[in-house]
């Protein structure tokens, strides 16, 4: 009923002939002036803001400490006690003695499985201090260089006779002691006994260490119910992000701004949601975190608009290609009256002409507004009609001619639209706002006719399809991108297929060679997941072997899809379980995830379908909404924070470094289907499952659940220390084979529940009386791998998380600390931690 309220209340405002800021919501209603004269209003960003604001876990204000001699005798005589004694003295002393009572543990997780709430710390006792662990430990001197270089440090000094200047010059001296190339902690400048005040704590402890913040907000014309979930870092001093360069990516095509101009520096504001700008992680196979949030948005599967029952004036095709070559040189706005007389003498009827003709602004974007919505348009917002060229490839039939009419039409009114919101007598705040109330449906209209209008130019036209001749600005660009993307991909019968590219770009013919072949040449690529596989199928279709007729079925609407091409290679969707956890010996750009090795399984070329399972992790938006609390490097918020509860995770070094970990065998189960899953137009269905050498023992693992591998933001300024709190257990790649159920996720000893994983040869480590079960079944500890090494350690990793149903955070230890790693993943609710040390591919590989 509330969403049925907002629509009428909308369009009622539509038919009335109200200006167009009055029409789509509360707040655009206030700004209606802002929009129409571009006049600047003061704090009115604030306006824009949800309602309902960021939710945060509540924090004890700090309490005021004791000054003068008191206070300094009384600390002194608290270093002198016994452990034991001073914890009974902070339970009995009052909130205004300078030693703290014991903290109030705030929850640090809340995990989710299918709906459900995990474990709570309130709900379990505390947990005692962590030993501090030996100062003459440290990180293995290949890692400690990447972090910076020793320092010199002072002697200890008494926390009773030091004053704030002091305390702030020894936490900058300890600082640099922390981020040296032999990293201890407590650093030499501090006491083990001192409690830092939150200022010297945050400088000594969390400087350079990403916090995160989750962000909910509404979905216009939508209920309460439905909402997406975003999250914001930080900033470190080092400026780094766990976002994949768009250039190295290829991605720039698959996103797209709100807002025509300017740099995307948050996820909202993109029209493709969630925003590709945001997906890719800078890690080959992974995600950023703010994808991992945003898969808990809800978000509805359409937004339907009332039929505005108003029809736009019959005009030939020669009429609309006219129009849109005129609009090549921009909009007439500043002559009103020809800006009139061009959209409502041949395009639109002015319900007003007589005695208020719609002259203004406003009031044609509302008229425009209301002959896009009628439902006979191609709406864009399904995934199956968001390969447009789809609609004008072939216009040899009636039927065809017709789309093709439609097809420009819309383009045309959708341009119309779009030039006048991006008109010159707006501001960019209220193009923004405007913008982002616009119903799904007339944005992704909008979406087009940008993209026509960046990409596209009409050098000739008639009444006839076979009249007109485009010429497109991105062709040499995409040319140079589609042989980059070829080479890296290592395709099989890449001379060939490079000639026929060069053939096709002298004849002028490259948009003749298939639909998506078309959208990629031209630029027409809407933003979101179609960009992969209309590069990928232009290459196919360009590669002249008869061989990539078995390939035809590759399609954006079967996203877990990959496939094996003349025996050589296999290629996978970044967004396929199978090319998540090949990444890391792959290549990965645009979406796809490349050469990998090849299978006796699949036919010499053969796309495959991978059947997976949903993990039982998952976020929820409560997880989001408090993502801060448990992403803090300092802990529960305190009036001091003893030096104590803090220690230095770090590398097993006195152990070996794995280098008996090797890919074996890439195996595929065809499942058999019946009735309407039985359909020879989709590609068919596969298990996939990766086999493992572990010295001299084979290991299958299933690849049966569609888990998501998350890059860890990079941090600076480390290794940090961690709270204890933070509980995690820390094992080399090549034992984790032998854990079973890490967390409780399949019961008691997940032989009921889970997958099986069995040696094909079984030693007496892989039998299961002998298997490390995690059976106090604490679903807060984080499991730790240390993958560093050969690559294979990394695809064992991501095979055994795919094999239990467990997401993980994956961290280059040149880029991000230990400590960091483990609480990025207490704050996405994750129970895993990949550690890896990122190396360039040669070109041998």
């Amino acid at each position: 009923m509330e969403q049925k309220k907002e629509k009428s209340k909308f369009w009622g405002g539509l038919l009335r002939g109200e200006s167009l800021m009055k029409r789509g919501s509360r707040v655009v209603r206030k700004y209606q002036d802002l929009l129409l004269r571009g006049d600047a209003r003061e704090g009115a960003e604030a306006e824009w803001e949800d309602d309902f604001g960021d939710k945060e876990f509540h924090q004890q204000p700090q309490q005021p400490q004791l000054q003068g001699q008191q206070q300094l005798q009384q600390q002194q005589q608290q270093y002198d006690e016994p452990e034991e004694k001073q914890h009974r003295r902070r339970l009995s002393e009052g909130s205004n003695s300078l030693v703290v009572a014991q903290r109030d543990l705030l929850p640090r997780r809340r995990r989710t499985i299918d709906g459900g709430s995990g474990s709570d710390i309130h709900r379990r006792s505390p947990r005692t201090s962590a030993t501090r662990r030996r100062t003459d430990e440290s990180l293995s001197g290949r890692l400690q260089s990447s972090f910076g270089k020793k320092r010199d440090s002072g002697t200890d000094v008494d926390i009773a006779t030091a004053t704030v200047g002091d305390r702030n010059k020894r936490a900058a001296e300890a600082h640099a002691t922390l981020g040296g190339g032999n990293p201890r902690w407590p650093p030499a400048t501090v006491s083990g006994h001192e409690e830092l005040p939150h200022k010297v704590a945050q400088e000594l402890i969390a400087h350079g260490a990403p916090t995160f913040k989750g962000r909910r907000k509404a979905i216009p014309y939508a209920s309460d119910q439905h909402y997406v979930l975003y999250v914001t870092s930080s900033k470190t001093r080092s400026g780094g992000t766990d976002v994949a360069k768009p250039h190295d990516a290829m991605s720039h095509l698959m996103t797209m701004r709100i807002q025509a101009s300017g740099h995307t520096s948050y996820p909202w504001e993109t029209i493709e949601q969630p925003s590709y700008a945001f997906f890719y992680g800078r890690l080959g196979g992974t995600i950023t975190l703010n994808q991992w949030a945003a898969a808990a948005s809800n978000i509805p599967s359409k937004i339907p608009l009332r039929d505005s029952g108003v029809i736009p004036r019959e005009v030939s095709l020669e009429q609309i290609f006219a129009r849109l070559k005129d609009l090549q040189m921009g909009l007439e706005d500043d002559d009103l009256a020809l800006l009139y007389r061009s959209l409502y003498k041949r395009f639109l009827r002015d319900p007003d002409r007589l005695l208020s003709p719609h002259k203004t602004l406003d009031k044609q974007i509302a008229d425009l507004i209301m002959a896009l919505s009628r439902p006979d348009w191609i709406d864009y917002t399904e995934l199956k009609n968001q390969v447009v060229t789809r609609f004008i490839f072939d216009s040899s039939t009636e039927e065809s001619r017709e789309q093709y009419h439609k097809f420009f039409h819309q383009l045309l009114l959708s341009l119309e639209l779009e030039l006048r919101i991006q008109s010159q007598h707006h501001d960019d705040w209220s193009k923004e706002k405007l913008l982002q109330q616009m119903p799904p449906t007339i944005k992704w209209n909008l979406a087009l006719a940008r993209r026509w209008r960046e990409n596209v130019r009409v050098d000739a036209y008639g009444n006839s399809p076979d009249e007109v001749k485009l010429r497109y600005k991105l062709k040499k660009r995409q040319v140079k991108q589609l042989k980059k993307f070829a080479q890296i991909m290592k395709w099989p019968n890449l001379g060939e297929t490079m000639e026929n590219l060069q053939q096709k770009d002298e004849e002028f013919a490259l948009d003749s060679i298939s639909s998506d072949a078309f959208a990629y040449f031209s630029g027409l690529v809407l933003p979101g997941p179609t960009f992969s596989f209309l590069i990928m199928n232009t290459l196919i279709d360009l590669d002249p072997d008869p061989a990539t007729n078995e390939l035809a079925l590759l399609s954006h609407t079967h996203p877990h899809v990959g496939f094996q091409y003349r025996n050589s290679h296999t290629y996978w969707s970044a967004s396929c379980i199978v090319g998540k956890v090949l990444a890391p010996t792959c290549h990965s750009v645009a979406g796809w995830v490349g050469p990998g090795r090849p299978t006796s399984e699949l036919g010499r070329s053969q796309i495959a379908r991978i059947r997976t399972r949903q993990p039982k992790q998952r976020m929820t938006r409560e997880d989001v909404e408090t993502m801060s609390t448990r992403s803090d490097a300092l802990g529960p918020r305190a009036d001091a924070y003893p030096v104590r509860e803090y220690k230095l995770p770090e590398l097993d070094n006195a152990r070996y470094m794995v280098d008996a970990v090797r890919m074996e065998l890439l195996s595929f189960k065809p499942v058999n289907v019946t009735g309407r899953e039985n359909n020879t137009a989709i590609p068919r269905l596969f298990d996939a499952q990766a086999q493992f050498a572990i010295d001299g023992v084979s290991w299958p693992l299933r690849l049966m659940y569609d888990v998501s591998f998350i890059s860890a933001w990079p941090c600076s300024e480390g290794p940090h220390p961690l709270f204890y709190d933070y509980v995690y257990q820390l094992v080399k790649a090549d034992e984790i084979v032998k854990i079973r159920n890490w967390g409780g996720l399949y019961g008691a000893d997940g032989q009921n529940s889970g997958p099986s994983s069995t040696a094909s040869s079984p030693p007496p480590a892989a039998d299961a009386a002998n298997a490390v079960v995690d059976r106090d079944v604490d679903d807060e500890k984080v499991l730790v791998v240390d993958a560093v090494g050969v690559r294979d350690n990394e695809v064992l990793a991501r095979a055994w998380c795919a094999h239990w149903g467990l997401s993980a955070v994956v961290a280059d230890v040149h880029k991000t600390c230990m400590a960091c790693a483990i609480r990025e993943a207490y704050a996405a609710t994750l129970t895993v931690v990949i550690l890896v040390e990122d190396q360039p591919h040669d070109d041998h590989e």
